[in-house]
């Protein structure tokens, strides 16, 4: 088949040949020294030297996509922030067992390229990537006419990064009385957009509406960038005196609040968090009041303004909030670890297959 008879089935090969060239210097301003071959190899080549500094080496890896927040984008035709949204859901899993990211590979179908478009997302990406510290080593753009809507696409990415074994976050380091730091989400990150598509189209509002509610044009308020961790967390980890404090990590994703912090918990502990340590703002408080719902309805949905949590030693925990917030991460205290025997009767014991802990959230949301 010619190139040609392949443009009348749909595939623009030239466009996509043109959107690499878009992308090029985005990409190659994540590369470190590290990074060999440029962009536009069959495979992404990494230099992982560095390894031979380790002990015992132990390779994370994570792949995700961003949902159906793309919907939003295509919608309003703005694509700059969802490549943010990708990098955060992929590389802030893997700062959660105490991993460094090393280099991340994304993955774009579409319906049809349209070079400025692909450009925009991958930028966004590359920008994530660089403030990060992941190389973005490659990716893959697929027109899928025919399967997709010519203005439809979807993104996926994966990461890989590495820890020192005895290093590594885990429940299994989590001690009674060990307490327990929430760290500030941005919005409502790349989680639970499915309802939020819901209740738009419930109450009939568009994307491109000027709303007092919330605050601006409801799209754009709604495309709100996933914030990055990642960064801070590094710096964290490695600061002599308070890196070693951090017992666990979890990143606040699908499954909500209690579920994701279950999963860091030791089976036989417990934690109560305080709602009253913080106000969901008022993207939740406008969504559930359109729904008719209550804030504590869609804990398990939402992360209500709670992205991250850390699991710390105690006489550690003012200083890291501290350190945090230094680092551009507003954090506060939320509950602590006990290993007390009780009912569990409302708790959420574990999540997505690991027993863990019991979660459960306590009193009523501080006033906006």
């Amino acid at each position: 088949m010619t190139e040609n008879s392949y443009a009348r089935a749909g595939v623009d090969t030239a466009a996509g040949d043109r959107a690499v060239e878009l992308m090029k210097a985005a990409v190659k301003a994540t590369h470190t020294p590290e990074v060999l071959g440029g962009v536009g190899g069959f495979a992404g080549l990494f230099d992982v030297s560095i390894l031979k500094d380790f002990k015992r080496p132990l390779l994370a890896t994570s792949t995700d996509g961003v949902g159906t927040k793309v919907a939003i984008a295509q919608a309003l035709d703005k694509h700059d922030t969802i490549g943010q949204d990708l990098v955060g859901m992929v590389v802030d899993d893997i700062i959660v067992c105490g991993a460094r990211p090393l280099f991340m590979t994304d993955y774009i179908a579409c319906g049809k390229v349209f070079p400025e478009r692909i450009a925009a997302i991958v930028k966004g990406i590359a920008d994530a990537c660089a403030a990060t510290g992941t190389a973005l080593v490659g990716g893959e753009t697929a027109e899928h006419p025919g399967l997709l809507g010519v203005d439809d696409y979807d993104v996926a990415g994966a990461a890989t990064g590495v820890v020192e074994a005895d290093a590594m976050l885990g429940a299994e380091k989590v001690r009674n009385g060990d307490v327990v730091i929430a760290m500030e989400s941005s919005g409502l990150h790349s989680n639970g957009y499915s309802l939020v598509r819901h209740i738009l189209a419930q109450n009939k509002i568009n994307y491109s509406d000027n709303s007092a509610e919330f605050g601006g044009v409801v799209g754009e308020v709604l495309l709100e960038p996933t914030r990055l961790y990642t960064g801070p967390l590094v710096e964290l980890l490695a600061d002599d005196k308070l890196g070693s404090a951090v017992h666990s990590l979890s990143h606040v994703t699908g499954g909500g609040i209690a579920a994701n912090l279950a999963r860091v918990l030791p089976v036989g502990s417990w934690v109560e968090v305080d709602r009253s340590t913080w106000s969901p703002s008022d993207v939740f408080r406008v969504l559930t009041s359109l729904s008719g719902e209550s804030l504590e309805s869609t804990e398990g949905t939402w992360n209500l303004g709670i992205g991250m949590f850390a699991v710390v030693q105690p006489d550690s925990a003012s200083a890291i909030v501290a350190k945090l917030s230094l680092l551009g991460i507003p954090s506060w205290v939320v509950g602590m670890v006990s290993t007390a025997s009780r009912d569990f009767t409302g708790f959420e014991q574990g999540a997505k297959g690991v027993d863990g802990g019991a979660v459960r959230l306590v009193g009523s949301y501080g006033s906006h």
